[in-house]
């Protein structure tokens, strides 16, 4: 009898864990796909907003729902739920079309319907420049994941020695809406200084990285190994806030060095348009 009750007793208490770690992973799953998900920063395309070793945190609801919202993107819905439009400037995540396995970011600039130019530098939304007021220079510490990668009109990198800054040319960029932002110009005269005019399709946005001559974004198709036009079921969410960032000095195997690494000034920092 005494056996008996203890099997019972057994088999209760296996099935309550069993039912707390599904109600954990569901609770995780439908936070990460609903509410907010971390994303990492690879490159320097999106400088100076963003730095290599930057981790932010995306907004999903602020534009609806679709595949590409959820973790693997399932469930594999069609179009987009609860859907709205981006607003200009919104810095953004999102799948880029056939690279269904990777995650870009990048800056919103124009919704559909809009016709996008770039001349010499400039970009024309709409027939109208883009005001663009010179802000002087911008200096990008150098760390162990963040070279001085400078587009000389060779396409030489430039690698000063570790700690030193990295001083590029930048300029304040304003939307039509308002939405102001700092944007890394370092070459004249380069292939993406001029392009277009095009029209965005229906459905599609047009995005382009801050760093304007370090960046394959819609000014490039993707066989030129750029993204086009996105379509707006591909993107992922809003880029809000970096909660952590790293220059790239720590080791797993060191804890200590996690802090050490810590580029503790950025924590916190919003990445909404007129915050940087």
């Amino acid at each position: 009898m005494n056996r008996s009750r203890s099997r019972k007793t057994a088999k209760s208490e296996r099935g309550s864990l069993f039912r707390f770690v599904l109600t954990v992973a569901v609770i995780a799953w439908l936070f990460r796909s609903l509410v907010f998900a971390p994303f990492s920063i690879p490159s320097g395309s999106m400088l100076p907003a963003l730095y290599i070793g930057d981790y932010l945190v995306v907004a999903k609801w602020p534009y609806g729902l679709s595949r590409y919202s959820f973790p693997l993107q399932f469930p594999p819905i069609k179009g987009r739920v609860f859907a709205s439009l981006p607003e200009r400037g919104d810095v953004v995540v999102f799948v880029p079309p056939g690279r269904e396995s990777e995650d870009y970011v990048k800056r919103l600039i124009g919704l559909p319907g809009d016709t996008v130019a770039v001349r010499d530098g400039v970009v024309i939304l709409n027939g109208k420049p883009v005001a663009r007021g010179q802000m002087g220079s911008t200096s990008i510490p150098v760390s162990a994941n963040s070279p001085c990668r400078r587009i000389a009109p060779q396409g030489a990198p430039v690698t000063p020695s570790q700690g030193a800054q990295c001083v590029y040319r930048s300029y304040v960029e304003t939307l039509p809406n308002g939405a102001s932002y700092r944007v890394l110009d370092q070459v004249e005269g380069t292939m993406a200084d001029n392009f277009g005019p095009v029209r965005i399709p229906a459905g599609h946005a047009f995005l382009m990285g801050d760093n304007r001559d370090d960046s394959l974004d819609s000014r490039f198709s993707e066989a030129e190994g750029g993204i086009g036009f996105v379509p707006l079921e591909n993107i992922v969410g809003r880029a809000t806030m970096i909660f952590w960032s790293t220059d790239g000095s720590s080791s797993y195997l060191k804890p200590w060095t996690w802090f050490t690494a810590l580029r503790g000034g950025r924590i916190g920092d919003g990445l909404s348009p007129n915050s940087k």
